[in-house]
């Protein structure tokens, strides 16, 4: 009995973790198109954006350490590629893209990480996707079709297309690597250690020219409304980086990285809803149809995954634990 109340709780916690990290996440393409708009590079926007959440959570991730310095040490490379990938590429690549193409239509195309998820599975451990895993990832690829609204004739720009596809690469690195309970770091010491590796990284970028890097002090204009620029910054690097991200780790250890990257997908209605109200982008009827697909789709892949069997001996994984 004492077991079933400790999993329920574990649970229930975290799925809340889950529920305020894809609503958090899900604000930030609304807020950067603000800035954007005023001639902000998304080199500028997401070096902001990452350095302010690291100078929030990177101190409580030495505090969480608790001295255990050598649990760092041995952790080092991860937390330099969840910087890179997870943090600086995946924020980065969909600022882009939003530069490009709606934000609703870039998150979806972000958010078929869980399918890249799933790959990575089946080609790092060898668990063979299942028939229902294959189906849901053809539903998913029609959804996509009509989002882009391929079929109507309408203009894709592929610039926009390339940077979502690689922000899907991030993302799926940002689960498989938040769910390994095989770290011996605390969340807020991973995700600090990795917004901090990211602000690192961008910076050394624009440094060296290789990433533009523009601001503007006009205000940033949402639906005809003009909001001082420091209250889109701050509120991008506290509530969709500092909050998103501890929040997500924290789900992921609790949840595993299938059903973390699932109850994540309420980042893509978040998204939608938040470019609705603050940004006036109101979604096509073929686009609405479309996104159904491609949450129905995703959640297909998530059932089938159930079935996933190894193709070798051995235990599952703690990544694949759900």
């Amino acid at each position: 009995m004492t077991q079933m109340t400790h999993d329920a709780r574990r649970l229930a916690s975290g799925l809340t973790f889950a529920l305020v990290s894809a609503v958090s996440f899900g604000t930030s393409g609304t807020l950067a198109r603000g800035l954007l708009d005023t001639g902000w590079s998304p080199g500028a926007a997401t070096l902001l954006r990452v350095s302010i959440a690291a100078a929030v959570v990177a101190p409580l991730g030495v505090v969480a350490l608790r001295g255990r310095w050598e649990a760092l040490r041995r952790n080092a490379g991860v937390v330099v590629l969840y910087g890179v990938l997870a943090v600086a590429g995946a924020q980065f690549c969909y600022f882009s893209a939003v530069q490009y193409m709606r934000v609703g239509p870039a998150l979806l195309i972000e958010y078929t990480s869980p399918a890249a998820v799933v790959v990575w599975m089946w080609l790092r451990h060898r668990q063979r996707p299942s028939a229902v895993t294959l189906v849901g990832a053809g539903i998913a690829a029609l959804g996509l079709v009509m989002v882009l609204d391929m079929l109507g004739g309408a203009g894709v720009n592929p610039a926009g297309v390339a940077w979502a596809l690689a922000a899907m690469i991030g993302a799926a690195t940002y689960f498989v690597l938040s769910a390994d309970e095989r770290l011996d770091l605390p969340p807020l010491t991973l995700a600090g250690g990795g917004l901090a590796v990211g602000a690192v990284v961008l910076g050394v970028l624009g440094l060296v020219r290789l990433l533009p890097m523009r601001i503007s002090s006009a205000p940033a204009v949402y639906q005809g409304h003009e909001v001082p620029v420091w209250i889109p910054v701050l509120a991008l690097g506290l509530v969709s980086a500092a909050t998103a991200y501890t929040t997500g780790i924290a789900a992921a250890r609790r949840l595993g990285s299938r059903l973390a990257s699932f109850v994540a997908l309420i980042e893509v209605l978040a998204a939608v809803v938040a470019a609705w109200l603050v940004l006036g982008e109101t979604p096509l009827p073929v686009q609405l149809v479309g996104g159904a697909l491609v949450v129905a789709g995703v959640v297909v892949v998530k059932l089938g995954e159930v079935r996933i069997r190894a193709t070798v001996p051995g235990p599952e994984p703690a990544t694949a634990a759900g």
